[in-house]
């Protein structure tokens, strides 16, 4: 497709002050990476920190347990050099990129709305039409990006992300710094949702949203939709 995307994955390995283990859920990251990459997009992944980037150690089992797509990811010496080495987002030229994406994990909901480089990745992908997309608790990176007229990129559109009653579900409701779905609700985001932990995505515009670990596919799928779309709108 001669596209590429931007990965933005969460530096955060720790629960607030429980010291509880998190960061990327592999299944989110793992899953679109390949999707992307055997559909011809090149990617790169950038974090808060930059270097290497944590995942949530109980989403990765022994190498052979895994679904297909991460046993594949721990056996690749390129993709395991990128998340070792991760770009860090605030001196990343978001102009490079046809498309951002946000892999999800508990770690996203501490660190992402509070940096400020991903905040203006997030801005200035948005202004310029760029395909933003985020899975599970991701769209916790989107919730500090404005508009230019102030206004949240999330309000008004139809968007949804990890819900409140599945953080009741997980058990984390009093353990993370926000509820995810009652804060893109607080913003004007008209959130959409299925049954707990069932694959839901929406797409409103440029904007791409999943509820859950296995709404990655169908995030994917439509980031994929979408940039054929626009590749086909500048051939027309």
């Amino acid at each position: 497709m001669n596209r590429r995307v931007l990965m933005i994955v969460t530096s955060n390995s720790r629960m607030g002050e429980t010291g509880k283990p998190t960061g990327i859920w592999t299944e989110e990251l793992t899953v679109p990476y390949y999707i992307f990459l055997d559909a011809g997009i090149e990617i790169e992944i950038a974090s808060p920190l930059g270097g290497a980037a944590p995942f949530d150690p109980s989403s990765i089992k022994a190498l052979g347990q895994n679904d297909a797509n991460t046993d594949r990811f721990l056996a690749d010496t390129e993709a395991q050099h990128k998340i070792a080495q991760t770009m860090k987002v605030s001196q990343v030229d978001v102009g490079r990129f046809d498309a951002v994406f946000f892999p999800g994990g508990h770690g996203t909901m501490w660190d992402l709305p509070n940096d400020a480089g991903v905040t203006r990745t997030v801005e200035s992908a948005y202004a310029l039409g760029k395909v933003i997309a985020a899975v599970c608790h991701s769209p916790a990176g989107l919730v500090t990006a404005k508009r230019p007229d102030g206004q949240s990129i999330l309000f008004g559109k139809r968007v949804n992300g990890f819900t409140d009653d599945e953080e009741a579900a997980a058990g984390l409701t009093d353990i993370v710094p926000f509820k995810l779905e009652t804060r893109i609700r607080e913003l004007g985001g008209k959130f959409e949702k299925t049954a707990n932990w069932q694959p839901f995505a929406v797409r409103d515009g440029q904007l791409i949203t999943g509820q859950n670990p296995a709404s990655s596919t169908l995030v994917a799928h439509h980031m994929v939709a979408a940039l054929k779309d626009s590749q086909a709108h500048l051939a027309a």
